[in-house]
């Protein structure tokens, strides 16, 4: 969540900032968190005042009683009853106050930083590289109209899955319910082949391994913004208030939930591969169809902690690794810089990497990268000690995608038909121990 600093500050900052992500009521909602501040601070002030005065009173008490001034001792005892009593009213009053500002300042968005650009949704997103044509600086998506050859001609993954018996969607309705895949013979071995090669990637890249659980306590999910749950995105169940993790963002990053880290120990580099869990209310049609949608998919995560003046150095890694990612799996892909009124609640900068699907003739989302300053870590109390001066300050927080499996599965799949079977990308051939699927 935004910082009080921040919004009492540089308020106008903030306003246009919130304006960018097309947030509705802003100016209301930050009127509103500055005045309840206000009763806080005034209640505090009031508190600390009383406070002091019970204190001197009370000092005064014991020599009136030895000047044998009993009734004035008497009174004075009543006095400091009564500001007793009203600083408990005072405590109330700044405890709801400083309720209600975390409450207020959850409903508030991240604020985007200048190179977000301005937009209302995706057609605005802007096309920053591609591997099918060079980017022209203000293409976006709503004029990008590349499409590769032979469109036409490809047969769409979950036909494929049908013929080379990959993966199993009427029977995962059968087990589960829809979108709750069953992935089976060379669908799952290619399953653990992309598993297995993203891990090692990561690896090479300098990233910890973690294997964190994929339910998680309401805090974790507060932590990192997934909670409130405005969207009812998330699993719940209900009898011990536990969470299904929707990425492994939320565990990996409550790692450092309340914790101070020495600055040399940054940037802390984390990566985690987890089944993911999203409910998708209202997702429907031709859009969703095979695993273009689904309640239950493996992803791996990566994860940066960072100061303030290196995360955005942060960030262009990742995004080199994922783009890496991509090349080495030989699928065309663009990388979108997201505008204001695409981004997520709780980034402040957003990249999407989308690969193309020949046989649906569209772009499919397999990875977003996002710096998210330090609107996490204010919720996560996640905190750094300078190496110069010992000051503690908020981190930065980072991650992304690298990658979503079911939308890269369907890519490979649909993008490397020939007559022999569905060629294996050469990466893949040592995980997966043969060259096509048949």
């Amino acid at each position: 969540m935004l910082t009080l600093k921040l919004i009492t500050e540089e308020t106008d900052r903030v306003l246009k900032g919130l304006e960018k992500k097309h947030f509705k009521g802003a100016s209301e909602a930050i009127a509103q968190v500055i005045d309840t501040d206000r009763k806080r601070r005034e209640a505090q002030t009031q508190l600390d005042k009383n406070l002091a005065e019970a204190k001197k009173m009370a000092a005064e008490i014991g020599g009136l009683m030895k000047q044998g001034k009993k009734e004035e001792a008497e009174a004075v005892k009543a006095r400091v009853a009564q500001l007793k009593e009203t600083n408990k009213a005072l405590e109330e009053q700044k405890a709801t106050a400083q309720a209600e500002v975390e409450r207020l300042l959850c409903t508030i968005p991240n604020i985007p930083y200048d190179l977000v650009p301005e937009g209302d949704g995706a057609a605005d997103n802007v096309v920053v590289k591609s591997s099918l044509r060079e980017c022209k600086e203000g293409d976006t998506v709503g004029n990008w109209d590349t499409v590769p050859a032979n469109a036409e001609a490809k047969v769409p993954h979950w036909e494929l899955a049908k013929k080379y018996n990959l993966f199993d969607l009427d029977l995962g309705v059968k087990i589960t319910g829809a979108g709750f895949p069953v992935y089976r013979g060379k669908g799952a071995r290619l399953q653990r082949a992309l598993i297995n090669f993203f891990l090692d990637e990561a690896r090479k890249a300098g990233y910890e391994e973690i294997m964190p659980p994929t339910v998680v306590n309401a805090a974790s999910g507060y932590g990192t913004g997934q909670l409130p749950d405005k969207e009812g995105q998330m699993y719940h169940c209900n009898l011990d208030d536990l969470y299904l993790i929707p990425t492994a963002e939320v565990p990996v990053t409550n790692i450092y939930r309340d914790v101070i880290i020495d600055e040399k120990e940054l940037p802390i580099k984390n990566c985690a591969y987890t089944q993911c869990f999203r409910r998708e209310a209202g997702s429907y049609g031709k859009d969703v169809r095979g695993l273009n949608r689904l309640h239950e998919f493996s992803k791996i995560e990566i994860v940066r902690i960072d100061t303030p003046a290196h995360s955005d150095e942060s960030h262009r890694e990742m995004l080199a690794h994922v783009e890496g990612l991509l090349q080495k799996l030989e699928l065309p892909y663009r990388i979108l810089r997201l505008c204001g009124g695409d981004m997520s609640f709780t980034s402040a900068i957003c990249y999407d990497f989308e690969v193309y699907s020949e046989a649906q003739g569209r772009w499919l989302e397999v990875s977003s990268v996002s710096n998210f300053d330090t609107y996490q870590a204010n919720r996560l109390k996640c905190r750094y000690r300078r190496a110069a001066d010992k000051k503690i300050e908020l981190a930065h927080t980072l991650n992304g995608s690298a990658l979503a499996l079911p939308r890269i599965v369907a890519a490979i799949l649909e993008n490397n038909q020939t007559e022999k079977g569905i060629r294996v990308p050469e990466v893949l051939v040592p995980y997966m121990g043969c060259e096509y699927i048949d």
